[in-house]
């Protein structure tokens, strides 16, 4: 799938190294920013395919209730929800606590497209 999305992802990941240390934002709200029409699922899947990309800050993508539904992605059974926490943020049965406080909209905090 990543060849048929390259460009896509590429922006995907552009967008998500602008997270700042300490926030999260969501799979919908990467895609409303893109603004292609483009749903979260498939920012989901671009994240699944950055593995390997070590600027790419994964760990700070969460979905739009806060919770770490990429978990499964990472190695070792707990290596998100600890990424999180090395970075201020508090995660109670695999969500974010406080999340409206750490939420970092793409769409407030980056210029247009």
């Amino acid at each position: 799938m990543k060849d048929n999305h390259e460009g896509f992802f590429e922006r995907v990941y552009e967008v998500v190294r602008q997270v700042p240390y300490g926030r999260v934002t969501s799979y919908g709200a990467i895609a409303r920013y893109l603004g292609t029409g483009r749903s979260a699922r498939l920012v989901g899947w671009a994240m699944n395919s950055c593995h390997g990309l070590d600027d790419v800050p994964a760990h700070r993508v969460v979905n739009r209730n806060g919770v770490l539904t990429g978990k499964h992605h990472f190695p070792g059974s707990r290596l998100m929800e600890q990424l999180l926490e090395n970075e201020g943020i508090v995660i109670r049965d695999d969500q974010v606590v406080d999340f409206n406080r750490h939420y970092w909209d793409p769409m407030r905090e980056l210029p247009p497209l």
